[in-house]
Formats: structure tokens, sequence, C-alpha cells
């Protein structure tokens, strides 16, 4: 479904009112804008310790500048008539239908991290998120997923609660790893 143009004549003598706007991508554009400003808002409620330089507040405002500034120039090729363009790849079948199980299965496992994470800590929270996605996207060794989660949990864990002082909860099972850093 797409929302008509009007205005003047386009640069190739058609009237605008002939080109029309994708609505999806407008719609896209235009919530990739709001989160922008929902994540740039949000950064402004971290609590900052007193003396600290860099604080946890410098990622969260680089990832709303760029989101913001990636939603602003979609928006604006929207706007001026750019389409997406279907990939043309080998694997890709443009007809294919949306597996509605498998997108509600990876909506579950990110609502159960969220759940998790102040009752089994940050690092098994994420292993269980990435276990439950590798497993609902087809993995044969889904235990791996399992695996692979919690050593790139306990590595994010320490790096950005234990090094940098970030307020990620380390869980009954890690408690002993926050203290050492």
């Amino acid at each position: 479904m797409t929302a008509p143009l009007t205005g003047a004549k386009g640069r190739t003598g058609e009237t605008r009112s002939a080109r029309r706007i994708p609505l999806g991508e407008l719609v896209f554009a235009l919530l990739m804008l709001a989160l922008g400003v929902f994540a740039l808002i949000g950064v402004f409620s971290i609590h900052v310790p007193v003396g600290v330089t860099v604080g946890p507040t410098v990622f969260p405002i680089f990832v709303s500048i760029i989101l913001l500034a990636s939603a602003a120039a979609v928006l604006i090729g929207v706007l001026r008539g750019q389409r997406a363009e279907v990939e043309e790849g080998e694997d890709i079948d443009p007809h294919a239908r949306t597996d509605w199980f498998t997108l509600a299965k990876i909506v579950a496992a990110l609502v159960a991290h969220l759940l998790l994470i102040d009752v089994i800590g940050w690092a098994p929270a994420a292993a269980v998120l990435f276990g439950i996605v590798a497993w609902a996207l087809g993995a044969r060794r889904w235990w791996l997923g399992f695996v692979v989660g919690i050593v790139l949990g306990v590595v994010v864990q320490v790096v950005f609660g234990g090094l940098l002082g970030l307020s990620l909860p380390w869980g009954p099972a890690l408690s002993w790893l926050g203290g050492l850093f």
C-alpha cells in the first residue's frame, strides 16, 4: 500500500502524483526515527557516577545519533521516491511467506531474556536468549547455541559490567566473578 505524492512535475516530466510513496518504507523510517529519539531521551536518565570521565552514556549516545542519522537518510530517500530493491541472491525467495511461528519463538526468547536478567544474571540470560534463537532459526547443534551464548555473555559481562562499571547483574551463578572485577 502506498500514499500518493502531490505537487509539481518531477525531473522526468511526470507529475509527482503519478509516483507513490511506499507506505511500508515510510512507516519503517518513521518508527526508526521515533526509536532514535526515544533512545536519545533515555540516555539522559542513565545514572552517571560522579568523577567518571567516560561514563555509561557514551555508547548509547553514539548509537542514538547513528540511528537518528540513518533513519533521517532513509526518510529523505523515501520521500524523494527512492525504493528499496529486492535482492537477487541465489537463496532469496521474494515470494516466501513469513514464518510467524519462528518469529514468535524469537520474541518469546527476548521476553524470557528480559524476565531472567534480574533472576539468574545477565550472562546466563544472554545464553538462554542466544540458545533459543539458534534453535528457533534451525541450528543443527542447538546446544552449541547455549555454549556460545554463555561464553559471549561472560565476555560482555566482564568487559561492560566488570571493567566499565555498568550495572549488569552478575546473578547467583556468577556472583563470584563480580568480586574479581
